[in-house]
């Protein structure tokens, strides 16, 4: 199961961009952000590859999800527009976001070349 953050969740593992400027990731494992809402289709077909990834890479990638009905203001923090949005945390170096329902295939790429990791 995935965890949903809220803004002060999100701030004690992400980001507290309260206190901090520029970027600085809290955590020590990479993770990835699925910005989302019950009511988007495109979302609901993300979900269990989310889920099948969070099972497939164990403990090397952590996967959170920001409900941007609930968090209106990550959503905003972090400008998201349209959902599903993806936010691809490296331990090290800035984040970068994808858009859309992306395939599976996609996703793995994403997590070898932005987060650094592999299977």
């Amino acid at each position: 199961m995935l965890e949903h953050l809220t803004v002060d969740t999100f701030k004690s593992k992400v980001f507290n961009y309260v206190d901090n400027k520029e970027w600085k990731y809290e955590g020590k494992t990479p993770c990835m952000i699925d910005f989302y809402a019950d009511w988007c289709q495109p979302c609901k077909m993300v979900a269990p590859i989310l889920e099948e990834l969070q099972a497939e890479y164990g403990d090397k990638i952590i996967i959170y999800k920001v409900n941007t009905e609930e968090q209106q203001e990550l959503a905003a923090v972090f400008g998201v527009q349209s959902i599903p949005s993806l936010l691809f945390v490296p331990a090290e170096g800035q984040p970068q976001m994808a858009q859309g329902a992306l395939p599976k295939e996609t996703f793995k790429k994403a997590i070898a070349d932005v987060l650094k990791v592999t299977e």
